[in-house]
């Protein structure tokens, strides 16, 4: 259970994977699950020595935070950025864009749908139990989201004999994921929280601007509103009638690489209300950097909502002094009650298993520096 403490600390998800990890996992090692297992253990253990109340796997058995599903639904292929070019309508435009924004074409897989999908095995459910095995903390698991894996998983030519778009393909997703969080439910997981780092992006690229590689599959005339219209759906078809777990949403801008200038910016103003309309508990949100703009948007959050307050950025090699943090969380309770607020960091500290933002030790003294500022701000 999540205890009633104030600014409980949490991470939004991954953590850095040991080189002994990512070596077993290139050469598919047959001994692979005991290194995922001794890694996870790791992860939990910087965790908790780090002072976090909710705990992650780490995120150990995956590829990236969403690409994994490929070893776990059947329908699913597993494709570098690489390959997805031969299927890319403009192609060099994609391959400029990928160079610009810093997403290593041969280095990043994205999941597509090539059949029927359906779960072959539990997505995370069997990793959340080995998670809840080793440690007496509260625990968070973390999924895709089903607007992310319906829309970046469909691609045109590759897909649509399957499924003739991606709303169509969106049935299945909620089917997959509603499974797989009634059994968290079941199990006594505490916290779920869906990744749905695309939501911004339509926010703030709009219909013609830039966009990253992992909004790469939608039409180039596709309403922001309407797609954000469909998020909203997708995520309360999945969470309608599931009761037990604290439910969120994590939304960034970005995690993919240390140049902030190739990161999305912009206010969450415009996304609150549909934020709003989710049938949820907690919206994790990243307030480290500029780039999110001010904590005054979120007064026009509901007021029932608890804030996931992104307050140190895993990118950055420089640790966070915990007195500007509580600065920042003070700051923050001009719009949300003290009660409502958890601290986090923007986002995950090894996104990709090849590509981590941070080495374990700078992740654990930025973790340490949000217990810090926890502590003094239930002093103060």
């Amino acid at each position: 259970m999540i205890e009633n403490i104030l600014y409980p600390v949490t991470v939004v998800g991954s953590w850095p994977r040991p080189s002994w990890l990512l070596d077993a996992m290139k050469r598919r090692a047959p001994s692979l699950p005991e290194f995922q297992d001794q890694a996870t253990l790791l992860a939990i253990k910087y965790q908790e020595d780090a002072g976090v109340d909710i705990v992650s796997d780490g995120e150990q058995r995956r590829d990236n935070f969403y690409s994994f599903i490929a070893d776990r639904l059947e329908g699913i292929r597993l494709m570098t950025l690489a390959e997805l070019l031969d299927y890319v309508e403009d192609k060099a435009a994609f391959e400029n864009l990928l160079n610009a924004l810093d997403v290593p074409a041969f280095a990043i897989k994205n999941p597509v749908v090539v059949g029927k999908v359906r779960r072959r095995k539990p997505l995370v459910l069997d990793d959340f139990r080995f998670l809840r095995r080793h440690t007496t903390r509260a625990t968070k698991v973390t999924l895709p989201g089903p607007y992310l894996l319906a829309r970046s998983t469909w691609i045109k030519g590759l897909s649509e004999s399957i499924y003739p778009n991606a709303d169509a393909l969106g049935d299945d997703i909620v089917a997959v994921l509603r499974e797989e969080l009634a059994g968290l439910a079941s199990a006594g997981a505490d916290f779920v929280q869906f990744d749905e780092p695309v939501l911004s992006e339509l926010l703030l690229a709009g219909r013609s601007a830039t966009r990253t590689f992992m909004c790469a599959a939608l039409a180039a005339s596709s309403s922001p509103e309407g797609e954000l219209e469909r998020a909203v759906s997708l995520l309360n078809r999945v969470v309608e009638g599931i009761h037990g777990p604290l439910l969120g949403v994590h939304v960034c801008r970005g995690n993919w690489s240390r140049k902030e200038d190739v990161l999305l910016a912009g206010p969450y103003d415009g996304l609150i209300p549909y934020l709003n309309r989710m049938k949820l508990g907690q919206f994790v949100l990243e307030y480290a950097t500029s780039r999110a703009g001010t904590p005054a948007a979120l007064a026009a959050l509901n007021s029932k909502a608890q804030v996931g307050y992104g307050a140190v950025n895993p990118r950055t090699a420089d640790v966070e002094n915990p007195d500007e943090i509580v600065r920042r969380a003070k700051e923050l309770t001009q719009y949300v009650a003290p009660e409502r607020i958890y601290l986090n960091p923007d986002c995950g500290f090894g996104t990709f298993a090849d590509r981590p933002v941070a080495d374990a030790p700078t992740a654990f003294a930025k973790l340490a520096a949000l217990s810090s500022a926890a502590r003094i701000l239930r002093r103060n």
